[in-house]
């Protein structure tokens, strides 16, 4: 018996080296095995595990509905605690078990990581929230959510076109790509609009705790807007810091102040009327809204966030390629990967996060952006 099992073993190791690119033999699967990563522990746990919950609602939704081109939908996502080491071991750990598809990461750091494992492996990836543009790679990797340069300049024309301030001060993460990138096209923009930044400070990863000094020269310079183009975490801290030294300017920010109201121990009254650009607002009274909305309530016990919305995007932009490349869970990882890319400019999607959404050879994602703003405790569009 144990003579039998050790000759299949070589015998399935064989196969796989056949199948190429790193992964297993998919010419026994009947099903799609998609593939998440990001994080559902640590600090930036509120967007994996929106993500996680998203996507998960999607895949059960098609394969109530029959499928994909009749095929079921088998998912597995896995913790990265956002740090891009553990992604690699994340994304090494699904490619054993034959993920065929990535949808993830989560965030930009892993997702960058990640993207060029995908292209050496020829692994279909869609990020439903990685906003770098590092996150697209060689027209492989794919965007639900904006990326950073679209962000900042998108946030930019936002502030000025409703005409919300006209001085704004700048905190941001100097460190972090995600932040460092939306700064920079955010200050390009403002300054081709008039806006006038009158400061414009960092932090970094080792020293994002106490904001008083950006905050002192934001007010100082009479800012009247707080801009923030950085996670929720550090952003509830500044936010409380704000209010013990009684300044009280508007703040706005982009998809990363997400989670902002499930900060442990903050006060949640002083986001009341913090803007964020957003493609997703839970309380939009369309069917489409309403109907994720009060599926993802009655399955998690919670309003969803744009990060369960986008990855429920990515799901059905993931079936609408599949469908339009007619491809098959037997077909070779690399040959699905092949079809997928070479229609994902064609295809148009209706979303959450979108209406005819459609992308850009380079991965980009063509959609309108919008705000919403935290209106007693909840998000509401703006």
């Amino acid at each position: 018996m144990k003579k039998f099992f050790s000759i299949g073993l070589v015998v399935t190791f064989v196969m796989s080296l056949v199948a190429g690119c790193g992964t297993p033999s998919s010419a026994s699967k009947t099903q799609f095995f998609i593939g998440g990563i990001g994080p559902i522990t640590g600090g930036a746990a509120i967007y994996g595990q929106a993500v996680k919950n998203g996507a998960q609602l999607a895949i059960d939704e098609v394969n109530a509905g029959g499928g994909i081109n009749g095929y079921k939908v088998t998912y597995d996502f896995q913790d990265d605690e956002n740090d891009a080491e553990k992604t690699l071991n994340a994304y090494n750990n699904l490619k054993d078990k034959g993920m065929q598809i990535l949808m993830g990461t989560v965030t930009s750091t892993p997702c960058v990581a990640v993207a060029d494992k995908t292209i050496n492996d020829k692994i279909f990836q869609i990020t439903p929230s990685g906003s770098s543009v590092d996150c697209i790679k060689n027209g492989q990797a794919y965007q639900v959510c904006f990326t950073d340069p679209n962000q900042g300049a998108a946030s930019a024309k936002y502030i000025t076109d409703n005409k919300i301030a006209t001085k704004v001060a700048v905190i941001y993460d100097s460190s972090d790509v995600y932040s460092s990138g939306i700064y920079t096209s955010f200050a390009a923009k403002a300054k081709s609009l008039g806006v006038q930044i009158v400061s414009a400070e960092a932090f970094t990863a080792d020293n994002k705790t106490d904001f008083s000094v950006q905050l002192q020269k934001a007010k100082s310079a009479g800012a009247d807007l707080v801009f923030l183009p950085i996670y929720y975490t550090e952003a509830s801290l500044i936010l409380s810091q704000a209010n013990s030294m009684s300044y009280a300017p508007k703040f706005f920010g982009c998809d990363g102040l997400d989670g902002i109201l499930g900060v442990k121990n903050f006060n949640i009254k002083l986001a009341e009327s913090v803007m964020l650009l957003t493609p997703f607002a839970a309380d939009a009274t369309d069917s489409k809204t309403q109907s994720f909305v009060t599926k993802y309530k009655t399955t998690y016990g919670e309003t969803p966030n744009q990060f369960a919305a986008d990855a429920y995007d990515a799901i059905y932009i993931i079936k609408a390629a599949i469908e339009k490349a007619n491809v098959k869970p037997s077909d070779k990882t690399a040959d699905i990967c092949a079809a997928m890319k070479n229609v994902m400019t064609e295809i148009k999607v209706d979303g959450l996060t979108g209406s005819a959404m459609t992308w850009l050879s380079t991965g980009e994602v063509n959609k309108d952006p919008k705000a919403v703003i935290i209106k007693d405790g909840v998000y509401k569009a703006y």
